[in-house]
């Protein structure tokens, strides 16, 4: 159990500040991978929340392979978001202010497949075009680094 669940046991669903990675991947052809979430069907960005004794990288290899199956040779850091608009509240009712560093993953390795209970699908998508149910939170986060069109 992680780290943020154990805390949850203690505080409930009360806003915490959850300090976390996304990952972002890239094919050949430029398109974003994202996965299809099990919790509000929607797509977002690979990534979580640290551990404890976890650096922001460390949290998105971890994330990246538990998420997709794959490995990146590096992670370059892209931008830190945080404050009043990383707020999100859950489906199911948990709330968070998210501390987010976005890495863009590359030397990929492997072939993206769904490998736990977070995503029920993985897709690469091309920002040129809308993303249909795009998870609001990742669409803030695409918007702000410039990946896709704040229009």
């Amino acid at each position: 159990m992680g780290y943020i669940m154990e805390l949850r046991k203690l505080v409930g669903s009360r806003p915490l500040i959850m300090a976390g990675s996304c990952v972002l991947v890239f094919n050949e052809e430029g398109h974003l991978l994202l996965q299809r979430r099990t919790d509000s069907l929607d797509w977002g960005t690979l990534g979580g929340s640290l551990e404890p004794g976890e650096s922001l990288e460390e949290a998105a290899a971890r994330e990246l392979y538990e998420e997709a199956g794959l490995r990146a040779e590096t992670y370059k850091l892209i931008t830190v978001f945080s404050g009043q608009d990383m707020y999100y509240k859950y489906p199911h009712g948990d709330e968070v202010y998210n501390v987010t560093a976005v890495y863009e993953a590359t030397g990929i390795k492997g072939n993206p497949v769904v490998m736990d209970d977070e995503g029920l699908e993985l897709r690469y998508f091309d920002l040129a075009q809308p993303v249909p149910e795009i998870n609001p939170f990742t669409e803030y986060v695409l918007k702000k680094a410039g990946y896709i069109n704040s229009n």
